[in-house]
């Protein structure tokens, strides 16, 4: 299996790169699309440099390598995750606006009906986020905000992500045990 990763300049790196450790573990082939802006929140929030956060993908390309074989629907993936995904680059995707790698390959996962979730980071949120959000929603884009669950009980931040990447993982179909499941009550 094959998944693209998508990492833009939204706070929240950190989303992306314990996304490609986790899916590496699983043994999923990723395509790993690191944003110039991605790239420099690399450097603000995390101690990871770029070539780390590179060599956790099978492959990885730049942003404006627009003849990468992930930018044709020819070349068959599982799908795409963007995570963290900045509002330019969700707005980019819901207006077709293939500026870069990220948004086309996004549009192929579209075209060819393969799964795209993403993970928007932004608070507040403008009535502009919310219907491009919306639209992507209708479009069947997986938004998934991630938004910290405290039924698991999270001790740690990294519970925290991990839970969220659980959803990610859930939306592929992929077994993990990232946090505990919700059993109900009593």
């Amino acid at each position: 299996m094959e998944i693209i990763v998508g990492i833009t300049g939204a706070s929240g790196v950190i989303y992306g790169i314990r996304l490609l450790e986790v899916l590496k573990e699983l043994e999923v082939k990723t395509h790993l699309i690191l944003s110039n802006w991605g790239a420099r929140t690399l450097e603000l929030e995390t101690e990871y440099d770029l070539d780390q956060v590179k060599r956790k993908a099978y492959w990885s390309y730049e942003e404006d390598d627009l003849s990468a074989r992930i930018s044709s629907g020819s070349y068959k993936t599982k799908g795409m995750i963007i995570a963290p995904c900045s509002m330019k680059t969700l707005s980019a995707i819901a207006s077709g606006y293939n500026y870069n790698l990220i948004a086309r390959a996004a549009s192929v996962c579209l075209k060819e009906q393969r799964k795209l979730v993403i993970l928007p980071r932004e608070t507040p949120l403008s009535p502009v986020d919310l219907e491009n959000m919306l639209k992507l929603a209708r479009l069947g884009v997986v938004v998934l905000p991630p938004v910290p669950a405290f039924y698991a009980a999270p001790q740690s931040i990294d519970d925290i992500i991990n839970h969220t990447l659980g959803k990610v993982l859930d939306c592929f179909d992929l077994s993990h045990n990232l946090f505990r499941r919700w059993n109900g009550v009593g």
